[in-house]
C-alpha cells in the first residue's frame, strides 16, 4: 500500500499536480487565442523563425502535419502569421508572424506569466528562479535527445548505491 509520503516524494505525482494546474490556469488565458495552446505554441516556434518550414515545425512540435495545417489555417484568417512560399524551396512554406501576431503573442505570453506566478506562489522568490532554471535546463536537455547511458533504474535517481540489476 502506498502511503502518503510515497506519493509526495513520487516525481510523476508532483509533475502531475502541478502540470494540471498550469494547464487549468493556463488555458482560461488562451481560450479566444486561435487553436488554444497548439495555437499559441505555433505563434510561438513561428516567431522565433524555427524550423524554417510548415512540415518541420509540426514534426518538432509533435502536431500532425493536417491538424497544423488547420491550425494555421485559422491563425492566418485571425491575421497573427503568413504562409509564405521558401525561396530555397517553393513546395514548402514558411511561417512567418504578422506585426499583429507579434503584438498578440506579447499580451498572451505577459497573461501566461500572470499565470505561472499564480502556480509558484507557494514558492520563495530564489526556489522559483532556480525551478525555472532548473525545467529550462531539463527541458534543453530533453529537446536534444536521449544520450549514453538513457538506461536508468528507477531506485537509482534517489539511491546512488550499485543497481540490483542491469537495465
Amino acid at each position: 500500500m502506498t502511503t502518503p509520503q510515497q506519493l509526495e516524494a513520487d516525481l510523476g505525482w508532483a509533475l502531475l499536480a502541478v502540470l494540471r494546474t498550469y494547464r487549468q490556469l493556463s488555458e482560461a488565458r488562451l481560450t479566444d487565442l486561435p487553436g488554444g495552446p497548439r495555437g499559441y505554441h505555433v505563434l510561438a516556434t513561428a516567431a522565433l523563425g524555427d524550423p524554417p518550414s510548415q512540415l518541420a515545425m509540426a514534426r518538432k512540435l509533435g502536431v500532425d502535419r493536417t491538424v497544423m495545417t488547420y491550425l494555421l489555417d485559422d491563425l492566418e484568417a485571425a491575421g497573427l502569421i503568413e504562409r509564405r512560399p521558401d525561396p530555397a524551396d517553393r513546395r514548402a512554406r514558411r511561417i512567418t508572424v504578422t506585426p499583429a501576431g507579434n503584438e498578440r503573442l506579447c499580451a498572451v505570453q505577459r497573461s501566461l506569466r500572470e499565470a505561472e506566478e499564480a502556480l509558484l506562489a507557494p514558492l520563495a522568490p530564489e526556489d522559483r528562479r532556480v525551478l525555472r532554471d532548473l525545467l529550462h535546463r531539463l527541458a534543453v536537455g530533453l529537446q536534444a535527445g536521449p544520450g549514453p547511458g538513457v538506461c536508468v533504474e528507477m531506485h537509482q535517481l534517489t539511491d546512488p548505491g550499485p543497481a540490483a540489476e542491469p537495465c
